[in-house]
């Protein structure tokens, strides 16, 4: 009977084991914490990063490290040592939810963000921050100090600006595009490949698929699937698809590459939540109750 083994469901190498420890607890946190009023205790992180082949101490060192930068708070529960979310995380997951969970493609209509700003040479690590920042959410480089991104990144971008105290240093823009023949499509891609690599969101689209798709397959074919399986496969896939969805900010799909792999892997990510996210959190129930 085919089966998909550990390694097969994301346990093993392959991009998961690119992979921070922190951003795998940061995963586990945002997916099954905030059930809980956003807590969890250090035997059940233990344990489930142990599904993941991430052992004990590495876990505590990941986690007092995320205790540090104020993404976890320290709280026992009935007598039980653990780690609730911090308010900040809980809003920054809250609002990434609907990226990662319904991730839009633009329309070449719906115009565009600009983010303008100038920070002073005095400020360089504000400049650093508002760059990184910008780069997380997935906007292109015009130049310097002007970043685009399709309209309905505004909202997000807002919120970044006023979550890291960088409002004063940028103005946000709603634009359309006029080239001197009057908008046509083509010079819009043209500019599109210059703002945003997108030969590089193509190879790690294809690298998204190549690495999920066997796995999908199989399970779609009728390939039995433990409850744990489906949490090592599915905290895999959402691992690595979340760092596409904010490296892609949702580009309109007529200014892309006619060979283009961002559709099926959105398609994939879809299939391959709707079947193991319900399997996959009763894995983590059983273990948080014992």
């Amino acid at each position: 009977m085919n089966t998909v083994s550990g390694a097969e469901a994301g346990s093993g190498p392959g991009p998961l084991g690119k992979v921070q420890p922190r951003q795998l607890i940061v995963t586990v946190y945002g997916l099954y914490a905030r059930d809980t009023d956003g807590w969890m205790s250090v035997a059940s992180l233990i344990q489930l990063l142990a599904d993941l082949d991430v052992e004990a101490p590495t876990v505590r060192s990941s986690v007092s490290r995320l205790k540090r930068a104020g993404l976890l708070e320290a709280q026992s529960v009935s007598g039980a040592a653990g780690y609730r979310i911090s308010p900040e995380t809980e809003r920054i997951l809250r609002d990434g939810d609907p990226r990662i969970f319904a991730a839009r493609r633009a329309t070449v209509d719906e115009g565009w963000v600009l983010v303008v700003f100038s920070v002073p040479e005095s400020e360089r690590a504000r400049r650093h921050t508002l760059r990184t920042q910008l780069t997380r959410l997935g906007f292109g480089s015009v130049s310097a100090g002007v970043w685009i991104a399709p309209g309905h990144v505004h909202g997000e971008a807002e919120s970044m600006l006023a979550r890291h105290g960088l409002r004063a240093y940028a103005d946000l823009f709603r634009a359309g595009y006029l080239s001197a023949g009057g908008g046509d499509g083509d010079a819009l891609a043209a500019k599109v490949r210059s703002w945003w690599d997108t030969d590089r969101l193509e190879r790690l689209y294809a690298e998204f698929l190549a690495t999920h798709g066997p796995v999908a397959e199989r399970i779609a074919n009728g390939a039995p699937v433990t409850d744990r399986q489906a949490f090592t496969t599915y905290i895999g896939v959402l691992t690595d698809w979340r760092r596409l969805v904010y490296l892609d900010p949702g580009l309109a799909r007529e200014l892309l590459p006619d060979a283009w792999s961002g559709t099926h892997a959105s398609e994939l990510f879809d299939e391959m939540h709707a079947r193991l996210a319900g399997p996959a959190r009763r894995h983590v129930a059983r273990v948080r109750a014992r």
